[in-house]
């Protein structure tokens, strides 16, 4: 399978795939509350993954999707080990002792993280206005924690998130030529069964909370493979194909927001006013990265004759 040909503007096409998954991302934090209930996290992590990976694996047995070359599954595995594998592991420990408000906003400083990356390595440039939306941004999540009551502190745990919050912008920005190459879908299916194989390490006592997990936090976890897992990255993927690094994730700043709405219809947990604000200027931060915060691209004759000949 090919992907679409790499566009720097978002599109319908884009902002729709970006959208879908921002709002699984948004949803899976009811979930991972409901499985740590239950599970550790490393079983919570091997259980979520091993769901997503048997739907995407008889998906791809019924379209018979070709198999990656052996260089390409070595890079493939190498992104998976940190985007799938660390980045959800850490994340999970790390909660154990990190309050949601601090995880949330150290999660956030994944786009500023993704930026840099791109900017050093993938050759994508960010406008002064569009590093001043993407710290905006962070500063309204900021006020999304704060207006929730809960603290800001840096804990032992942090670290482990601000780990997972590296792993996921190394994932995301370097996974770009191989989604040209082999295509978002295909690399999506290899990505998350070559990523869900090192969390075989937490089989030992998986079967015995398994079978003592009441039925909700099965219910939980299987939400959390097929959409905020299976479906999203799919989506992610196939915007991140389309749509440069640094712009897809900045709309990651907008999670918080719809997690504070799902929170608020889902568990009436109603967002005070510091909240509200903080969701607003997270929003305007977006904006202004996905507006005017790229430099404008002058056609060069290559890019003009092809334009010109894909003219009707």
């Amino acid at each position: 399978m090919t992907s679409a040909a790499p566009t720097s503007r978002l599109d319908a096409l884009s902002l729709g795939a970006i959208g879908m998954t921002i709002l699984f991302w948004a949803s899976a934090f009811a979930g991972i509350r409901a499985g740590l209930d239950a599970f550790s996290p490393g079983h919570l992590t091997l259980y979520r993954f091993s769901v997503a990976s048997l739907i995407l694996g008889i998906y791809a047995l019924g379209i018979r999707l070709p198999l990656p070359s052996r260089a390409d599954a070595l890079r493939i595995f190498g992104l998976s080990l940190c985007g799938i594998t660390l980045y959800h592991v850490l994340l999970n420990y790390g909660e154990q002792s990190v309050p949601a408000g601090t995880a949330s906003l150290i999660i956030a400083a994944g786009p500023v993280i993704t930026a840099l990356i791109a900017t050093r390595f993938a050759g994508e440039k960010l406008t002064l206005l569009g590093w001043l939306g993407t710290f905006v941004s962070l500063a309204g999540v900021l006020l999304i924690v704060l207006g929730r009551g809960q603290g800001v502190s840096f804990t032992g745990g942090a670290m482990l998130i601000l780990l997972a919050a590296l792993f996921t912008s190394i994932y995301f920005v370097f996974q770009r030529p191989l989604l040209q190459r082999v295509g978002p879908l295909a690399f999506t299916v290899w990505s998350l069964l070559l990523g869900s194989l090192p969390m075989l390490t937490f089989l030992p006592g998986f079967v015995a909370e398994f079978r003592s997990a009441p039925l909700s936090a099965h219910l939980a976890v299987i939400y959390l493979g097929i959409f905020p897992s299976a479906l999203a990255y799919l989506t992610w993927t196939f915007a991140l194909s389309r749509v440069s690094a640094s712009a897809t994730t900045s709309f990651l700043f907008i999670s918080p927001v719809l997690a504070t709405l799902i929170a608020w219809m889902w568990l009436r947990e109603v967002p005070g006013l510091t909240s509200l604000i903080g969701g607003s200027v997270a929003l305007l931060g977006v904006l202004v990265v996905n507006t005017l915060g790229r430099p404008a691209k002058v056609p060069t004759t290559e890019t003009t004759t092809h334009l010109a000949a894909r003219s009707p």
